[in-house]
């Protein structure tokens, strides 16, 4: 076995490993140190692939984009450290069945595609011909995904949003020992207060 091979298996495992544990362990803020590393095992295959401007864009966009907004919206949370309430059983199964369609879809262009190696040179990765391709509406051009990339920092900006605000409960609906908890801080504000004033 080949160093090269070595390599595609280590980045292979990293990022099934760290996709499965992003989205089966309890705690929001593991879950998202595991999507970084599956993030950074896809951007290690771009480089592995000789695409050095899409792994670039990778850990530029996700790495660090989205994963660092998922974590401080993490850190603005007031139970970051609690572990996330256990998925619904539906909720599980069709998730399992969603992940089983891609893989079944993506298999079926892979095994239908024909790959034949090229003799044309490949582009020069300078920065006009990226340019030209990423703002290009021709049949190779790159506007739309462009364009589709703004729209998911924009959603995973939303997403962080609504991680991270807090809910206000009404008053009956307050857990009990919370309630004890905002009583004391208050008797000690008012005792605090009175011994000030005898002062």
């Amino acid at each position: 076995m080949s160093a090269s091979t070595i390599i595609f298996y280590i980045l292979s495992a990293l990022i099934l490993g760290g996709g499965i544990l992003a989205v089966t362990v309890r705690k929001i803020f593991r879950a998202a140190i595991f999507l970084l590393f599956s993030l950074i095992g896809i951007a290690g295959l771009y480089f592995y692939l000789n695409y050095e401007f899409i792994g670039a864009v990778q850990i530029v966009v996700y790495v660090g984009g989205i994963v660092v907004l998922i974590i401080f919206s993490v850190f603005l949370t007031h139970a970051s450290g609690d572990d996330m309430n256990k998925p619904k059983l539906t909720r599980s199964i069709f998730s399992l069945l969603a992940a089983v369609f891609a893989f079944a879809l993506t298999m079926s262009y892979v095994l239908k595609e024909q790959f034949v190696p090229t003799t044309q040179k490949a582009i020069e990765p300078n920065v006009t011909n990226i340019g030209t391709q990423m703002l290009s509406t021709s049949a190779h051009g790159y506007v739309l995904p462009f364009e589709v990339v703004s729209m998911l920092l924009l959603a995973a900006m939303i997403g962080c949003i609504v991680i991270a605000i807090k809910v206000k409960l009404p008053a009956h609906e307050v857990p009990s020992d919370i309630e004890d908890n905002r009583l004391m801080a208050a008797s000690k504000d008012t005792l605090g207060s009175a011994l000030t004033e005898q002062v």
